[in-house]
């Protein structure tokens, strides 16, 4: 409430002394006392609609309020303020809902700084000391615990580590590090705790350029146009001729006022937001937020489409497809040897094995003498022999395998994947199948990602290896003949979802940068939520047609009776309002 009064307080004190002045007009008789109220009440209502005005004028812009404003003065001239009042409200509150409506969520960079730690344990001689990431030099000795986010980018001092580079590159699987690997900011720790020598500092490590990127792109991002200031040139010259018909038939500018009055573009100025906040209302009980609400009009408009693949198009974690007996075992038994000694492990590898083991409800044995090494495999011994599981990645098909070894026998593999969301084929057809132009942009390897084209049996055009800069890139290079729409659900997706037309993002806990950067964020993971709503924006913006094409066509009727002395200024400002009424009603139909 305290929000919606801060936004709404200008509109709301012109009527506050419209009703005021009322009684003192028609009942009291104190004429003088009520049109100061009303002149003050103009004056409060106008203000920021000629600003706007005088801004538009230098630029050399056409606004739709011209014609409130001509009506505003004309009311002055003449002297009827109570009429110049209406007037000023009706303008004052459809702009403030504009305004209402439209204001998006800020916070992107502030998001993406965020992410990293604030404060970084670092190693000094034989103490740990706890530094601001500010105050990290080149050659400082970092220490990164377990699931915590990199701060700066460096090289690996220890002799290994795991990282999950997911939100930086797309690799759907944790990266292994030996010593003197590239370490890099914004990744973060699934393995054991490690040591790396800092080689840049905060504000020049390339996680910090993403960010750089982010502000780049909301600057130079054009500015969404208002729907119905594609119609006010034509309403508005409309409305001149209509209103020096009315002077030189009658020679008043009393005639001039109520068509001007009964032409005042609320219809044209509530149609469009209050449409667009009803599609957007719509569109949350489905789990889908829309953080811009101008973006819902520009993705009516878009006919091409980019997606990011792990997240997006697939389920963002390993899973087991398929585990193979090499030889005379007993496959629920290596089942649950495997299961029982990757229990001891954290990597995400390991617990896609346990979750598959768990699916088939093998037993669970007793483990000694557990060894891990981070990169290299993990090993136990059960019943007195010892057993091994050693990852094994098929370049080729871009599985990752990871054998089960018996001593020095390979007794099975089990083959792991990035899941493909089930309904993704079946959606992907349906949008190929309306027009889009479908993209997959992708910091994964080129197998990968033709792999995963060739499952969809789809016409995707692929980027693979994709940096953030490189899917920046594209999305500009598209943009040349395109409306895009980027989806993507990454940190290394952020600079392309900023400067795409309109940026849909799958959100999570993990990926606010990324839910901060898009305009539009899904909650879930299915891909049906893309196609609902693209199809809700076009519903949206028709309805708002609707509505738009209505007003103009009553206002056109009413101005016409007004020019010939039918309708006074005062009953031209009510019959303006019922036309507004009929607008907002219908413009409501959006949100059902």
């Amino acid at each position: 409430m305290h929000r919606f009064l801060t936004a709404f307080w200008r509109p709301l004190v012109v009527l506050l002394l419209i009703v005021i002045s009322l009684p003192l007009l028609f009942l009291w008789k104190i004429g003088p006392v009520a049109d100061g109220l009303l002149i003050l009440g103009i004056l409060l209502g106008t203000y920021d609609l000629f600003l706007e005005a005088i801004g538009q004028m230098w630029r050399r812009q056409f606004g739709i309020d011209y014609i409130a404003i001509l009506a505003v003065v004309t009311s002055v001239i003449t002297g009827e303020y109570l009429v110049g009042a209406i007037i000023a409200l009706m303008a004052s509150g459809g702009v403030t809902l504009e305004n209402y409506a439209s204001a998006q969520a800020k916070g992107t960079l502030t998001a993406l700084a965020k992410r990293l730690p604030q404060e970084v344990l670092t190693l000094q001689g034989d103490a740990h000391v706890k530094k601001s990431i500010h105050e990290v030099n080149i050659g400082d000795v970092v220490i990164v615990r377990h699931g915590e986010v990199v701060p700066v980018d460096g090289k690996l001092a220890g002799t290994t580590a795991s990282l999950d580079e997911s939100s930086l590159t797309g690799e759907s699987y944790p990266v292994d590090k030996t010593a003197g690997d590239i370490i890099r900011a914004g990744t973060v720790n699934v393995g054991e705790m490690f040591q790396f020598v800092a080689t840049t500092s905060e504000t020049s490590s390339g996680y910090h350029h993403i960010i750089d990127m982010v502000s780049q792109a909301q600057v130079e991002k054009a500015p969404m146009v208002r729907l119905a200031d594609q119609y006010s040139v034509y309403f508005t010259l409309i409305t001149f001729v209509i209103a020096g018909i009315a002077y030189l038939h009658g020679h008043s500018l009393y005639a001039v006022l109520s068509v001007l009055v009964v032409a005042t573009p609320c219809p044209l100025i509530l149609a469009t937001p209050i449409a667009l906040l009803g599609g957007a209302n719509k569109s949350a009980k489905s789990r889908v937020i829309i953080k811009k609400l101008a973006s819902i009009e520009v993705l009516s408009r878009v006919n091409a489409l980019v997606f990011d693949k792990t997240g997006t198009l697939t389920l963002g974690h390993p899973r087991v497809i398929d585990f193979t007996v090499h030889g005379r075992y007993e496959k629920e038994r290596l089942l649950a040897i495997s299961s029982s000694i990757e229990h001891n492990s954290l990597h995400p590898l390991a617990h896609a094995i346990v979750l598959y083991a768990n699916e088939h409800k093998v037993p669970h044995f007793i483990v000694k003498d557990i060894k891990e090494v981070v990169g290299k495999g993990i090993s136990g011994v059960i019943a007195g022999k010892t057993y091994s599981l050693v990852k094994i990645t098929d370049h080729q098909s871009g599985d990752m395998n990871i054998g089960l070894y018996q001593g020095r026998t390979h007794v099975a593999t089990f083959t792991l994947q990035d899941e493909v969301k089930e309904d993704a084929r079946r959606i992907l057809q349906k949008l190929q199948g309306m027009g889009f132009v479908l993209h997959l942009f992708t910091g994964d390897r080129k197998q990968v990602a033709e792999q995963l084209v060739s499952h969809l049996r789809l016409s995707l055009a692929i980027r693979s290896e994709c940096s953030p800069e490189d899917k920046l890139n594209g999305i500009k290079q598209l943009q040349k003949s395109h409306v895009v729409a980027m989806v993507g659900d990454g940190i290394n997706d952020a600079p392309a979802l900023a400067t795409a037309d309109v940026g849909m993002v799958y959100g999570s806990y993990e990926q606010t940068a990324a839910t901060e950067a898009a305009d539009i964020v899904l909650f879930g993971v299915s891909i049906h939520a893309i196609l609902q709503t693209i199809l809700e924006a076009k519903q949206t913006i028709r309805i708002a047609m609707q509505s738009i094409l209505w007003g103009i066509g009553l206002s056109i009727i009413a101005m016409i009776f007004a020019a010939w002395g039918l309708i006074p200024p005062v009953y031209g400002a009510i019959l303006q309002e019922l036309i507004d009424v009929a607008v907002i009603f219908n413009s409501l139909r959006a949100a059902r």
